[in-house]
């Protein structure tokens, strides 16, 4: 996911993104710990972009409160 895809989303599609994220990143380290994690880049994937959405979202809110 690029940042420019995600500043174009709304408030409301953000943290339904950042949901899915949360728990494609919980079932990953569910098959990590059971050694069923075939694709191991993945993990790093969806932290990353959990971390660009969040800041996305925290400098959207930010600029509306101006």
């Amino acid at each position: 996911m690029k940042a420019k895809d995600v500043r174009l989303q709304t408030a409301d599609q953000l943290e339904t993104e950042l949901g899915n994220l949360k728990k494609e990143q919980f079932n990953l380290r569910f098959q990590r710990a059971t050694g069923q994690l075939e694709n191991t880049a993945r993990v790093r994937q969806v932290r990353r972009d959990i971390a660009r959405i969040k800041t996305i979202a925290a400098q959207k809110s930010a600029a509306d409160k101006r």
